[in-house]
């Protein structure tokens, strides 16, 4: 049927329409071609006599669609633009303007046809918004108003699917019934979802069966078998797909991987791996000190390999017990009480190891825990005494003499051999040796006398010895040692006392009150009596007065006291204590004679007050006594100047006042007196002021020179028994003039072996002192030496 439509006049579209909201159709209608007026998108009314069209959406007129990613190779048609007053001659132009006008959108100004010159693609632009416009040819004005319409770009399946989350990672529990829920999957596809099956995502799995699979629609990926243990494998490698148009062939897909972990649940109950355990443990080992370690093992990880362990039978109860180390789940057995070889030498314990967090789920499949037996062997050790008191407490009267018995300790071996103890004193806690002990029997008795009020308590250390050669175990004990106390202190003023009495003091005035001290301890307290002495009873001054309560008051007899007749009274005062026996001492009380103000405070008091009422003032008394400490100061330095004129201004190049040495400057035999004349004139002057030799080192002799090794032993024997001689240990040194000298040798050995003509007559003209030696090396001949 063949229909048309009538225009209102104004700019009309011509094209082949898309129907975008067609819910209703015309039956037995065929579409040639319709106008349209721009500004309005009602349908033209039909013409008479035509067959109605019935409608329940309208029509989207102003739009036209041209497909993406075309490819040929002239451009793509959209459409046409006509206006009613072109009338084919040529004066009329149409124009273009908008999104992509002619950049992607070009217009034939004559015809009004539209052409796409560019390939296009949705996903990068929908649709472009264009307007268009019929002007006159000649003037270029507007003869239509302009007209807006759209172009949209119809999608095509050119995108394949997209997991922009994978790849992923997920995890599900092991044992996990069939159809667990693992982790969703899902997909993108960029294409248009209104238009086609394009968009329509389909997922499948490809690797991963028959462990998992995945919804189609959903993408959910899930377990399809039961019973999967994270202890056989705990982990699986998954890939999933996702493809358009439903599944169907010719559509696009993309994948991505799931990595599904097992997680652990405590479906493995904990085993030992042996049945028994034997450990050693010394006798000596300390209480808290661990004993041993055992490990049930457990397949299951984290908490649910989490222990706990207990002694539940066995004869050790009370005496180990064991916790789960929370680091490594062993079971750590530790000492509660000390072992003893010779009591009990060995423990038998059967723990119990069980998990702490256990799963319902699996508590069918038997008891979550196991148990193993413990022995532990104790060993011998050899041990040091042990005393049958660790402390012991014993007293003494400080009035004991030496030698008396305190107490007795008492110690034994625990070992089996039950060796004899030696017993002693660690010396370092009794430095000063007030005690002894007898090394057999452990008897301390006193070996100084005591003083309790130096040391009231003294606290030794008894070492315990076995007495066995080659055991040296040592055991150590605290006696305390309390000196008990006796009277032997007599009391005595508690400070010094400055008693002063004032010139207008009244009779029987209160001058001083005085207290006392003992260094005793009576049970009972002190209890102190005041009195004066025999001689100092009658004296007409003062008197004292007992106050019975360890004091005294000491009162004036008499007034009128005058510091110019007696600046200072001394008053005995006798103190008894109340000790048995009793002592007494006396203690002497200086009262000074002062001058007071009305409130009795003294102003001038004693020997101060009787100079300055003689007349000499403080700042004379002050220059007399800087005469004094001048003249002092005088005098030592006169006796100073004095003793260091005698010492001589230099030291004798020849003594040495650093060594204890006795030396000898004499040569050969010689006469006996070796002190009484001066061998300076047979030194060489030019050797004396060389550096001397030293005289730590023994002068080289040989064997021949008899007459020097007798000189020598002489020297020593004198030296031996000469009680004014050095000490035994200081060193002997004795001059020894030998070859190379300059003033060369005067031995007689030497002359003996050497042809030497020199003549030694000037010796005869030294005097008696060098007569022998004129006589050995005179004129007389060489034999007649030994003969003389």
């Amino acid at each position: 049927m063949s229909r048309s439509c009538s225009v209102w006049g104004g700019l009309s579209i011509v094209t082949l329409l898309t129907l975008v909201q067609w819910e209703s159709c015309c039956w037995g209608m065929t579409l040639n071609s319709v106008q349209l007026h721009p500004a309005s998108s009602r349908p033209a009314r039909a013409e008479a006599g035509t067959v109605p069209l019935r409608h329940k959406r309208n029509w989207v007129w102003n739009q036209f669609f041209v497909l993406e990613e075309y490819t040929g190779d002239d451009p793509l048609y959209v459409g046409k633009l006509h206006s009613d007053v072109d009338k084919g001659e040529g004066r009329i132009k149409y124009v273009l303007t908008g999104e992509g006008a002619t950049t992607i959108f070009t217009i034939d100004e004559n015809t009004g046809d539209i052409h796409a010159t560019k390939r296009l693609d949705r996903e990068e632009q929908a649709y472009y918004t264009l307007r268009a416009q019929a002007r006159d040819r000649a003037t270029n004005l507007p003869v239509e108003p302009e007209s807006e319409f759209v172009i949209k770009v119809q999608d095509i399946n050119d995108n394949e699917p997209k997991f922009p989350d994978g790849p992923y990672q997920a995890h599900v529990p092991e044992m996990s019934p069939v159809g667990t829920s693992v982790v969703e999957v899902k997909a993108t596809d960029a294409d248009d979802p209104t238009y086609g099956n394009s968009a329509r995502v389909v997922y499948s799995i490809l690797e991963g069966q028959p462990y998992f699979s995945v919804e189609p629609k959903t993408g959910i990926v899930r377990t399809a078998l039961p019973n999967m243990d994270r202890e056989a494998r705990d982990q699986y490698l998954l890939v999933i797909q996702a493809k358009d148009m439903g599944g169907q062939m010719g559509g696009l897909s993309g994948t991505t991987t799931v990595t599904v972990t097992l997680t652990d649940v405590n479906d493995n109950p904990p085993r030992f791996s042996r049945k028994s355990y034997q450990f050693a443990v010394p006798e000596s080992l300390p209480v808290a000190s661990v004993v041993a370690k055992i490990k049930a093992l457990d397949s299951d990880v984290g908490a649910n390999a989490e222990m706990e362990y207990r002694i539940i039978e066995g004869d050790g109860l009370g005496v180990f017990r064991v916790e789960p180390d929370a680091d490594t789940q062993e079971g750590v057995i530790s000492l509660q009480k000390n072992l003893d070889f010779e009591t009990k030498s060995s423990y038998t314990l059967k723990i119990e190891a069980s998990n702490k967090n256990i799963d319902p789920r699996f508590r069918a499949q038997g008891p979550f825990s196991d148990t193993a037996m413990v022995k532990l062997v104790v060993e011998n050790v050899d041990e040091p005494p042990v005393f049958s008191s660790p402390i012991s407490r014993m007293s003494v009267s400080e009035a004991a003499k030496v030698g008396t018995i305190i107490g007795t300790v008492s110690a034994l071996d625990p070992d089996s051999t039950n060796s004899p103890i030696r017993y002693s004193i660690d010396r370092n806690t009794d430095l000063e040796r007030f005690f002894n002990i007898e090394a057999a029997t452990g008897v301390i008795s006193t070996a100084k006398p005591l003083d309790r009020e130096v040391n009231a308590v003294h606290n030794i250390t008894i070492l315990a010895i076995e007495s066995f050669l080659f055991h040296s175990q040592v055991g150590k004990g605290i006696a305390l040692i309390t000196v008990m106390d006796v009277n032997d202190n007599a009391p005595v003023f508690a400070i010094e006392y400055e008693t002063f009495v004032c010139e207008t003091a009244q009779p029987g005035q209160v001058i001083e009150t005085i207290s006392a001290v003992d260094k005793d301890e009576p049970p009972s307290g002190h209890r102190f009596f005041f009195s004066l002495t025999a001689e100092a009873a009658g004296n007409h001054n003062f008197t004292l007065r007992d106050n019975k309560d360890n004091t005294a008051s000491v009162l004036t007899k008499r007034g009128g006291f005058q510091r110019r007749e007696q600046a200072m009274y001394r008053l005995p005062v006798l103190i008894v204590d109340s000790g048995s026996p009793a002592l007494s001492s006396t203690n002497t009380l200086s009262i000074r004679v002062c001058d007071c103000d009305s409130d009795g405070t003294p102003q001038a008091c004693g020997t101060e007050a009787f100079l300055l009422s003689a007349g000499l003032s403080t700042g004379a008394l002050m220059a007399i006594l800087a005469c004094i400490l001048t003249l002092l100061v005088l005098v030592l330095l006169i006796v100073t100047v004095r003793r260091r004129k005698k010492e001589p201004l230099i030291l004798d190049e020849d003594r040495d006042v650093r060594e204890n040495i006795v030396r000898y400057d004499d040569e050969g035999g010689g006469e006996e007196d070796t002190e009484a004349f001066d061998m300076v004139a047979l030194r060489n002057l030019n050797v004396a002021r060389d550096s001397k030799a030293r005289r730590d080192v023994t002068p080289e002799i040989t064997p021949d020179n008899g007459i020097f090794r007798d000189f020598i032993w002489d020297r020593l024997k004198d030296a031996d028994v000469d009680p004014s001689a050095p000490p035994y240990d200081s060193l002997q040194t004795y001059a020894f003039e030998g070859s190379g000298s300059v003033a060369e040798s005067l031995s007689s050995l030497e002359s003996l072996s050497t042809d030497s003509e020199q003549s030694y007559d000037y010796l005869s003209d030294w005097g008696p002192r060098f007569k022998k030696l004129a006589d050995l090396y005179g004129h007389n001949d060489s034999s007649n030496i030994f003969s003389s």
